[in-house]
């Protein structure tokens, strides 16, 4: 059997590497006998993963498959997903009009969350693990129990969809970014809007919430922050946005930090520490930007023109999913690039971890989890 493969660098534009790998047969072992093609090397293979490098490119990756999946949670393309802090619950939201929370070791259906109109375009869980807090193009946020599936908070203020949202804390207050332009912060406990952060003019596509460096001036308020803000001090707000700005604020002051301008609309975004950040841009960018000095990229990755659609923080490194099936773990400590594979060329959408596991939804309506320890 004769398998293509190709391999990606890192590096900015550099292209991609093609080959070839050929099956021999079967192992006595269960494991496939793999040859590769001229100038790649087969490093090491087992039943769920093989490594496979091209030395004279110094380039390595390796390939993993996923554990299992879940094909009957949804019927359609899966938006978004997320993972209960115990590992125990997984939250999605599909383009078939639901949102269902499931057993996470095995798919099984628990709940399903009904109240939005139209698309649920972001879900994710409270630190809890019990609560759920999801938007849609409703525009209106929502919080549901996990547990009995009823919604207990509907947000409304926001005149177009919610894209994106983030909870502060333990979760006393969340923020959500807005077709409308807006991100805004919200008080859980009384249902009401804190106040408009930022009004960009522009789509929010994006946003995160990370606690700043202590280097990192933020600026103070105008005015006295509501006593019903809790945890909002010494926090960033992150925005992504589709006029290719990548925006930087105080969380608690309202004051700007920077504005980046990249090549293209800004999808996704996240903090690696207290003053390194990733944003992700719809022709295949990946900026990593120093917060202290953000006139310059750290670096750029680009592994193709498809658009970036998610960015997750993951150990000493992130995992990053694009347009055009790819998802792949960058980590410090590893001279090679580890690869998700299954989505073939379907977009991935989101990516949710947990401990060792990676949760991965698709438009292929399938949730793939991988596992590390199978590495």
């Amino acid at each position: 059997m004769l398998v293509p493969c190709f391999l990606y660098s890192l590096q900015n534009r550099k292209a991609s590497l093609y080959g070839s790998l050929t099956c021999q047969g079967i192992g006595l072992d269960g494991i496939p006998e793999v040859t590769a093609s001229e100038g790649f090397i087969v490093n090491e293979i087992n039943k769920k993963s093989i490594h496979i490098s091209c030395p004279k490119e110094s380039t390595s990756s390796k390939f993993l498959a996923p554990y299992t999946t879940f094909s009957r949670i949804h019927t359609k393309s899966i938006t978004c997903l997320d993972i209960s802090s115990g590992g125990g619950l997984g939250v999605s939201s599909s383009t078939d009009g639901t949102m269902k929370i499931w057993q996470a070791s095995n798919g099984e259906l628990r709940r399903v969350l009904e109240g939005h109109v139209f698309d649920v375009n972001c879900c994710r869980f409270f630190p809890s693990g019990l609560v759920v807090l999801s938007g849609g193009m409703d525009a209106q946020l929502k919080i549901w129990s996990a547990e009995d599936a009823s919604c207990v908070v509907t947000f409304k203020g926001h005149k177009g969809g919610i894209l994106d949202t983030a909870i502060v804390d333990r979760g006393r207050n969340v923020v959500s970014g807005s077709r409308d332009g807006t991100a805004r912060l919200w008080d859980c406990g009384r249902s009401a809007c804190l106040g408009v952060l930022a009004d960009c003019g522009s789509s929010i596509n994006g946003l995160a919430v990370g606690a700043a460096d202590n280097s990192i001036n933020l600026g103070s308020p105008e005015q006295m922050p509501s006593e019903r803000e809790v945890g909002t001090e010494a926090k960033m707000l992150l925005l992504a946005r589709e006029d290719k700005k990548l925006q930087c604020l105080g969380l608690q002051s309202r004051q700007p930090v920077f504005l980046f301008i990249g090549s293209d609309a800004f999808n996704c975004c996240t903090f690696l520490s207290g003053f390194l950040l990733l944003a992700g841009t719809q022709d295949g960018n990946i900026y990593q930007l120093d917060v202290r000095s953000p006139r310059a990229p750290v670096q750029i990755i680009h592994r193709s023109g498809a658009p970036v659609l998610s960015l997750l923080s993951f150990r000493d490194g992130f995992i990053a999913s694009q347009g055009d099936g790819s998802c792949f773990i960058v980590q410090q400590d590893l001279d090679y690039v580890i690869e998700l594979t299954g989505a073939d060329c379907d977009p991935v959408y989101k990516v949710a971890t947990w401990e060792k596991q990676i949760y991965a939804c698709c438009r292929d309506s399938l949730i793939r989890r991988y596992q590390l320890s199978d590495l």
